[in-house]
C-alpha cells in the first residue's frame, strides 16, 4: 500500500518543464436565451478534444482555462434547452469572447448522438460516445440503480434479483461483455460475476451517462462487445473556477418507502488548487408488488468522495478518494435454498490519480496518465452471524493514453497502454484464491474523406491467471495457471447523405479471457440458488459483431434504426445442468461451459416535435439468442434441432410516449410493452406479456442565484402485475407495483 501511495504522489508532481513551453489561452464566453436574450445560468459544457469542464454562472458567463492553440469541439447542455455543439478556434494572439445562444426546447434528447472523432481524450468522458443521457432526460428516468435508469432505452434491459442487485444488459449481452466505468475508470466490483452482486455506482450523482460501441470501446477493453457504459461525475476537477458551485438533491419513492440525498461542492482553494466534495446516501425498505411486499429487499448505501486537483498551463494533475458502502437484501427462496433470504454487506474504497499534459508544437497533442488502487469486499450473510460466501479483491490499474496529430491519410487518433493487477479471493466451502495480471496496448485512428468517415481500432490483450495453490480437484480437474493472449479489432464507416440523414456500418472482433470465477469456482452460492462449478480448461471467448444503421437528425425530429448480428465461437456462460449438487440437494449445479452462439436483432427509435410544446416518441427492440446443440445432446428431448435458445434473453419490447412542455413545466406519459418470452433456455420459465403505463412531470424555476428543478414520476400507474424475464427471482416474485417518486434538485 505504501508503494502505491508513493507512486500516486509522484504522479501529482507538476511537470514544471512543460509550463514554459506552452502558450495557453483562457476562453471566456456568455450564454444567452435565444427568445428572451436573458443570460442562461448552470449550463454544463465540456470540450471534446481535451478534458475541460465548466458551468455558466448566474450571468451566463463561463471560463475555460489553459487551452493550447488549436480547434476544439465545445458541447453545451442545459435542462429545458436544445443541446448544442460548436466548433471553436483559440489563438493566444487573437483572444476573443464567445457568445452562445441556446434555443428552448421540449425535445427530450432521448437519443443524443455525439458525432465526434474517436481517439479524442476527454478525461472523465468516453471517446466518441454513441449515446449520451443528460439533463432533463436523465432526471426524468433517474432510478435507484444504473440499469433502472437505462432500461427504457432501445436495446437495453436489466438483469435483476430484487431491488439493489441489477446490471445493464445490452442486446442480450451482459456480465463482463458490458464494461461499466465511472469517470472513465473501472469500478473494481464483481457485479459482472453473479446476479446477486450490485454495481457500486449511484446514478443520483451522475452529470451524464455515456455509451460507446465499436472502435471507441477498444480503448477500455477487448471484451466489451455489448458496449461500454460510463457514468460521468467529473470527480477530479480539470478547470479553474472563480467561485464555489454545487448541487444538492433529495429523492423519495413510495414503492419501498425510500429516500436518497446527495450533495456536491466544487470550490477553489487558490489560483491553482480546486477541491471537489461529494456525499450521498440511499435508504429503502422492502418493495411492494401489486399484491404484497417482498421480504428482504431492503437497501442502504452511501457514496462519498473527495478530490483535489492542481491546475497549471501544462494541464492538470488530481487525486481522488472514494468510498462506497452498502447493505442490501436478496429475497427468500421458499423451496429451501434460503427461506429467510440473504443479506449482503459491500464496501469499496478507491484512490485514483489522473493527470493530463497538453502540447502545442509536438507530434502528440496531449497525454493522459491514470493510476488507481481499489479495495473491494462483500459478505453474504446466510443468517444473522453466518457468512456463506465472501469476496475480496485488491486491484491496481494504470493507463497511459496519447492523442496524436495526423499520420498519413489518418486525421488523428490515440495510442495507449493499460495494465491491471488483481489479488482475488472468494471464501466459501470451496475457496478461490488467485492473482491476475493483465496488460494491453491499443490504437484508435480516424480519417475523413468528404461525406465519408472511417474509424479503426486495434487492441492486443494478455491475461495471466495464477491460483495461489495449484492442485487437482476431483470435480473440475487440474486447477492451474492459465495464460491468454488475443487481438481485438473494429472498423466503422459512416456516410453523410445530407439533410440530416446518415448511414453506416460497424464490424467488431472481440476477445475475452475467461474470468477467474469461470475458471476456478467450486462451491455453493446460496444467494443465487446455485452450486457453481468452474472449468480450468476454458479457452478465450471470441466474438464477431456487425451492425448497420440509418439515422436522421433534424430540428423537429430524430430517427434511428439499427440491425445487428453477433456470433461467438466460444460463448462462456453458467449452464444449469438440472442436477442437484452433491453438497446441497437444494442447489442446482451450474457449470461454466463454452458453446457456439448467435445473437441478432433490431432497434428503432423516433422522436417528433408536433407543435411548439408537444413531442411524441417511440422505440422498439428485439433480440434473438441461440446456441448450437453439440453431438452429445443431439436427439435428447428438448434438443431435437441443431440449435436451442439461450437463457436470459429479453423479449420484444417497445414503448410510445408523449410530452407537453409549455415554458418551464413539462408533463408526459409513456406506455411500455413487452411480449411474452416463449423462446426458453434449459429449465427456464416463460414470462407473459405485459403493458405498463408511466407518467412524468418536471418543473424548473429560478430564485435569486439558485436554479431549482422538481421531477415527479409515477411508474406502473395502474399497478399491473408483470414479470421481468431477466430477473433471477421471476418464478417467485413479480416486479414492483405502483411507485411515486419525487426528485428535487437545486444548483448554486
Amino acid at each position: 500500500m505504501r508503494k502505491i501511495l508513493l507512486i500516486l504522489t509522484l504522479m501529482l508532481l507538476p511537470a514544471a518543464g512543460l509550463a514554459s513551453a506552452i502558450k495557453v489561452v483562457t476562453l471566456d464566453g456568455r450564454i444567452l436565451d435565444a427568445e428572451t436574450g436573458e443570460p442562461v445560468a448552470y449550463v454544463y459544457l465540456h470540450l471534446e478534444e481535451i478534458n475541460r469542464v465548466a458551468t455558466s454562472d448566474r450571468d451566463g458567463r463561463f471560463q475555460l482555462n489553459n487551452l493550447p492553440k488549436g480547434s476544439y469541439t465545445l458541447y453545451f447542455h442545459r435542462i429545458g434547452y436544445t443541446d448544442q455543439k460548436r466548433t471553436i478556434t483559440v489563438d493566444p494572439d487573437d483572444p476573443s469572447d464567445l457568445e452562445i445562444v441556446l434555443q428552448p426546447s421540449v425535445v427530450s434528447g432521448q437519443a443524443i448522438e455525439i458525432i465526434g472523432r474517436p481517439g479524442e481524450l476527454r478525461g472523465s468522458h468516453l471517446e466518441n460516445a454513441s449515446v449520451t443521457v443528460i439533463g432533463m432526460e436523465l432526471r426524468k428516468n433517474l432510478g435507484s440503480t444504473l440499469s433502472e435508469t437505462l432500461a427504457g432505452r432501445p436495446g437495453f434491459a436489466q438483469r435483476a434479483m430484487g431491488s439493489a442487485p441489477s446490471r445493464p444488459v445490452i442486446r442480450g449481452l451482459g456480465d463482463s461483455r458490458v464494461l461499466i466505468l465511472q469517470d472513465g475508470e473501472r469500478t473494481g466490483d464483481v457485479s459482472y460475476s453473479s446476479a446477486d452482486h450490485a454495481v457500486t455506482i449511484d446514478p443520483i450523482t451522475a452529470n451524464e451517462i455515456e455509451v460507446a460501441r465499436g472502435p471507441a470501446a477498444l480503448a477500455y477493453g477487448s471484451n466489451a462487445i455489448g458496449g461500454v457504459i460510463n457514468v460521468v461525475r467529473d470527480q477530479i476537477p480539470t478547470s479553474r473556477r472563480s467561485s464555489a458551485t454545487g448541487v444538492t438533491s433529495l429523492m423519495g419513492s413510495s414503492v419501498n418507502r425510500g429516500m436518497s440525498g446527495s450533495g456536491n461542492l466544487l470550490m477553489p482553494l487558490n489560483e491553482d488548487l480546486m477541491l471537489n466534495l461529494d456525499l450521498n446516501g440511499r435508504y429503502g425498505q422492502n418493495y411492494r408488488t401489486p399484491n404484497s411486499r417482498v421480504n428482504n429487499t431492503f437497501k442502504q448505501s452511501t457514496n462519498s468522495a473527495a478530490a483535489l486537483s492542481y491546475i497549471q498551463p501544462w494541464g492538470y494533475s488530481g487525486l481522488a478518494l472514494t468510498s462506497y458502502l452498502s447493505r442490501y437484501g436478496i429475497p427468500p427462496d421458499p423451496s429451501g435454498g434460503h427461506p429467510d433470504g440473504v443479506d449482503i454487506e459491500m464496501a469499496r474504497f478507491q484512490v485514483e490519480s489522473r493527470s493530463e499534459f497538453v502540447f502545442d508544437e509536438r507530434s502528440f497533442k496531449s497525454l493522459e496518465t491514470r493510476l488507481s488502487y481499489r479495495y473491494y469486499n462483500h459478505k453474504e450473510f446466510e443468517s444473522a452471524d453466518i457468512i456463506g460466501t465472501e469476496y475480496e479483491a485488491h486491484t491496481v490499474n494504470t493507463t497511459i493514453t496519447g492523442r496524436h496529430k495526423g499520420i498519413g491519410f489518418m486525421d488523428e487518433g490515440t495510442v495507449g497502454a493499460w495494465g491491471e493487477f488483481q489479488d482475488y479471493l472468494v471464501l466459501d466451502r470451496g475457496t478461490l484464491d488467485a492473482v491476475g495480471l493483465s496488460g494491453a496496448v491499443f490504437a484508435i485512428q480516424s480519417a475523413g474523406f468528404g461525406p465519408w468517415k472511417i474509424d479503426v481500432g486495434l487492441r492486443i490483450d494478455v491475461h495471466h491467471a495464477q491460483p495461489k495453490r495449484e492442485r487437482t480437484s476431483q470435480v473440475i480437474g487440474e486447477i492451474r495457471r492459465r495464460m491468454f493472449a488475443g487481438l481485438a479489432s473494429s472498423a466503422s464507416v459512416s456516410y453523410d447523405i445530407g439533410r440530416g440523414w446518415q448511414t453506416g456500418a460497424t464490424m467488431l472482433h472481440s476477445f475475452r479471457a475467461p474470468t477467474m470465477d469461470e475458471l476456478y469456482s467450486l462451491g455453493p452460492h446460496l444467494a443465487v440458488y446455485s452450486f457453481e462449478i468452474g472449468n480450468p480448461e476454458l479457452e478465450p471467448e471470441r466474438g464477431l459483431a456487425s451492425e448497420m444503421f440509418l439515422s436522421r437528425r433534424g430540428n423537429r425530429s430524430r430517427l434511428k434504426t439499427t440491425l445487428y448480428r453477433n456470433t461467438f465461437s466460444n460463448y462462456i456462460y453458467p449452464r444449469n445442468t438440472g442436477q442437484p449438487s452433491f453438497a446441497d440437494r437444494n442447489l442446482m449445479e451450474y457449470r461454466f461451459e463454452a458453446v457456439e452462439a448467435l445473437f441478432y436483432g433490431a432497434e428503432a427509435s423516433a422522436e417528433v416535435k408536433l407543435t411548439r410544446n408537444i413531442t411524441v416518441d417511440g422505440m422498439a427492440s428485439y433480440t434473438f439468442g441461440e446456441r448450437k446443440v453439440d453431438e452429445n445432446e443431439a436427439g435428447i428431448t428438448g434438443f431435437e434441432g441443431p440449435t436451442t435458445p439461450l437463457p436470459m434473453i429479453p423479449p420484444l419490447t417497445g414503448s410510445i410516449g408523449a410530452t407537453w412542455a409549455p415554458d418551464k413545466f413539462s408533463l408526459g406519459g409513456r406506455l411500455r410493452h413487452a411480449d411474452a418470452q416463449d423462446r426458453l433456455g434449459e429449465f427456464e420459465t416463460r414470462t407473459p406479456a405485459y403493458t405498463v403505463l408511466d407518467l412524468h412531470a418536471q418543473y424548473r424555476f429560478t430564485r435569486g442565484s439558485l436554479l431549482h428543478t422538481v421531477s415527479l414520476r409515477v411508474d406502473n400507474l395502474l399497478n399491473e402485475e408483470y414479470f421481468n424475464h431477466l430477473s433471477r427471482v421471476k418464478e417467485l416474485f413479480p416486479e414492483p407495483g405502483r411507485n411515486v417518486s419525487l426528485l428535487y434538485r437545486v444548483y448554486f
